[in-house]
């Protein structure tokens, strides 16, 4: 299990219905590949975040498989649509089987 893992997630407060917004995510993992060798010279087992999902009042708005080359600390950014307010909702998927989630609200005048 990866210690101190933190996503962060940064989604605009309010938008206008059908406005494009950008979102911003950061969470702080390791990503340890599997390829490194700890002093001792043992193999340092893989531990990495393979895949991120976003939805948007329950729709997929990204769903992203991550390979083992991916660097340390996963930063996505991307953009969406609001027709309505809603919840955005965040997961991160370890390999060891841990759900790392987060969500924010979007108010749409």
């Amino acid at each position: 299990m990866a210690e101190n893992v933190t996503p962060r997630v940064r989604v605009p407060r309010d938008a206008t219905a059908g406005e494009v917004i950008t979102i911003k995510t950061l969470i702080s993992h390791p990503m340890e590949s599997g390829q490194r060798k700890d002093g001792d010279g043992n193999v340092i087992p893989r531990s990495i975040i393979n895949r991120f999902t976003c939805t948007f009042n329950g729709e997929v708005v990204i769903d992203v498989t991550l390979e083992p080359a991916i660097s340390t600390n996963p930063y996505f950014e991307f953009e969406a649509v609001v027709p309505e307010s809603g919840t955005f909702a965040f997961t991160w998927y370890d390999d060891d089987g841990d759900v790392y989630t987060d969500t924010k609200e979007i108010a749409v005048s």
